[in-house]
């Protein structure tokens, strides 16, 4: 006879209905929670495609980031992981200013990571 399979690190609300079903249902739920699993995976790289479009930089500012000599080849950052796309953020906005600034953004499991750049308008 073969030893019971050991309990995954589950709450207890999903375990221990799972012990009182019978093989077969096990299978369906089995199926039903990889399926599950692929299709949140799915709309992971569909919200990461469609937030890249709304907010990654043009060309424009990719070429005048490259004018001044800053790196837009993720390779160039130790931090960074290949797919990250650079955005813009505005940190804080006054009457007079507006205080906005490069980063590299990227998905990290289930939040957004970022990484400092540079200035959209350096100070002279």
């Amino acid at each position: 006879m073969t030893e019971r399979p050991p309990t995954p690190d589950l709450p207890k609300y999903l375990h221990e209905p799972l012990e009182k079903q019978s093989p077969e249902r096990l299978e369906t739920v089995a199926a039903y929670a990889s399926d599950l699993a692929e299709w949140k995976r799915e709309q992971r790289g569909a919200e990461l495609e469609q937030r890249r479009a709304e907010e990654e930089v043009d060309e424009e500012d990719l070429e005048e980031l490259s004018e001044r000599d800053i790196s837009t080849d993720t390779e160039d950052y130790s931090d960074v992981p290949g797919g990250a796309y650079i955005t813009v953020k505005t940190t804080k906005e006054t009457n007079d200013e507006n205080y906005r600034y490069y980063y590299w953004q990227w998905r990290e499991g289930d939040s957004w990571k970022n990484e400092y750049i540079a200035p959209v308008n350096p100070r002279e």
